[in-house]
């Protein structure tokens, strides 16, 4: 690995938004992050390959749906 990894507050300045904006991202798994207990990171490498898989419109692995979404989309819960 290179370099540090980044806040959520360092991400919204890069990406001109709010740290709010991007805790969200991370609540949705709509943003790369990594995390440490409670604490959310990001690679600075990882956040610049997203940027530019959404300029492609390309599908982003890490917007897939969560296990529980994806039940649930199906059908398939676990629920009695």
């Amino acid at each position: 690995m290179t370099g540090r990894l980044l806040t959520a507050e360092d991400v919204a300045e890069q990406l001109g938004m709010g740290a709010d904006w991007v805790y969200g991202q991370v609540r949705a798994d709509r943003i790369p992050h990594v995390r440490l207990g409670r604490y959310v990171r990001f690679r600075a490498e990882s956040i610049d390959e997203w940027i530019r898989e959404l300029e492609r419109g390309a599908t982003i692995p890490s917007q897939r749906k969560r296990p529980a979404a994806a039940a649930a989309a199906r059908g398939t819960t676990n629920e009695a």
